[in-house]
C-alpha cells in the first residue's frame, strides 16, 4: 500500500511538473530570440579581465560639447554578472569620481558612486537605475553587463544594417525597476556583434538609440566596438563613447573591485 501511495505521489508530481513546463513553454519566436542571445553571450566568454581608455563626448540639443576622459576596468565573473570600475580623470572638477558596478543575472545589480567633492560613497538604489549616469544619455542600468536572465525574448526576423545581415531580437526587461519596457537589438549573423539597440520608455515610446561601429577583434575571439553613440530622441541630446588601449588578462582580481577601491581608484 505504501509503495502504491509513493507511486501515485510521484506520478502526481510528474504531472504537475509537465503541466508547469507546458504553461511556460516558449513560442518558436521566443525560443529563437533566447537562443540568439545565449549564443552572443557564449561567444564572448573567457576574456577574464580588461582595461581600456574611454573618451566621453556629451552633446546638448544646441550642439554644445563637453569632453570627459575615463579609465575602465572590468572583471569577468563565472556564474554571476561581471564587475566594472569606471574612473574619471578629466575634467578637473570631476577628477577622481569613480563608479563601481556588480552585475547579477537575477538579483538586483549593486552600484556605488564615489564623489571626491563630498568624500563619500553613494549607493545607487535599484529604483534609481533608470537615472542618467554623470549627466550622459546612458542610464545606470545601461552600464551593467549583459546577462541572458535579465530579459525575456522574441525573434523579429532578419534585417540589413550597415552592410551586415542582422538578427533582430526584442528584449523585455525582467526587473520591474527598469526604465524600459523593451529593447530591440540588431546582432549580425556572422559574429553576433551588436550594431544597434532601440530603447523604449515606460510609456512604450522610442526613447534612445545606441549604435556601435569600428569593431576590432582581440585575442582572436573577443569583439569590441571603438565607438558607441547614444542618441536621446526625446530631448535631442547625445553621448558618444570613443574606446582605445584595450588590454585583456592583465591580472585584475576581486580585490580591485570593492568599495574601498573607489576612494583610491586611479
Amino acid at each position: 500500500m505504501l509503495t502504491k501511495k509513493i507511486l501515485i505521489s510521484a506520478i502526481s508530481a510528474l504531472s504537475l511538473t509537465l503541466a508547469s513546463n507546458a504553461a511556460f513553454a516558449l513560442s518558436a519566436e521566443e525560443q529563437k530570440g533566447l537562443d540568439i542571445s545565449m549564443e552572443a553571450k557564449k561567444r564572448d566568454l573567457g576574456w577574464q579581465d580588461s582595461t581600456a581608455d574611454m573618451r566621453m563626448l556629451l552633446r546638448n540639443k544646441q550642439g554644445q560639447e563637453s569632453i570627459r576622459e575615463i579609465k575602465i576596468k572590468s572583471l569577468e565573473i563565472h556564474g554571476d554578472g561581471d564587475k566594472s570600475l569606471t574612473i574619471f580623470n578629466k575634467p578637473r572638477d570631476i577628477k577622481g569620481t569613480a563608479f563601481l558596478s556588480f552585475s547579477h543575472p537575477v538579483a538586483a545589480d549593486e552600484q556605488w558612486l564615489f564623489l571626491p567633492a563630498l568624500k563619500r560613497v553613494k549607493r545607487i538604489s535599484s529604483r534609481n537605475k533608470s537615472g542618467p549616469f554623470m549627466g550622459s544619455e546612458f542610464a545606470f542600468e545601461d552600464l551593467s553587463s549583459f546577462e541572458v536572465e535579465k530579459y525575456s525574448y522574441k525573434y523579429l526576423g532578419v534585417e540589413e544594417l550597415n552592410g551586415f545581415t542582422n538578427f533582430k531580437v526584442e528584449q523585455y526587461p525582467v526587473d520591474e525597476n527598469s526604465g524600459y519596457t523593451r529593447r530591440i537589438v540588431w546582432l549580425d549573423t556572422l559574429e553576433y556583434r551588436i550594431h544597434k539597440i532601440d530603447f523604449y520608455d515606460r510609456k512604450n515610446s522610442l526613447l534612445k538609440t545606441l549604435t556601435f561601429s569600428g569593431y576590432k577583434q582581440y585575442l582572436a575571439k573577443h569583439w569590441r566596438a571603438d565607438s558607441q553613440e547614444m542618441i536621446n530622441h526625446q530631448n535631442g541630446k547625445s553621448t558618444e563613447l570613443k574606446w582605445s588601449n584595450y588590454n585583456f588578462k592583465t591580472g585584475l582580481s576581486d580585490s580591485d573591485f570593492n568599495r574601498n577601491s573607489l576612494k583610491r581608484a586611479r
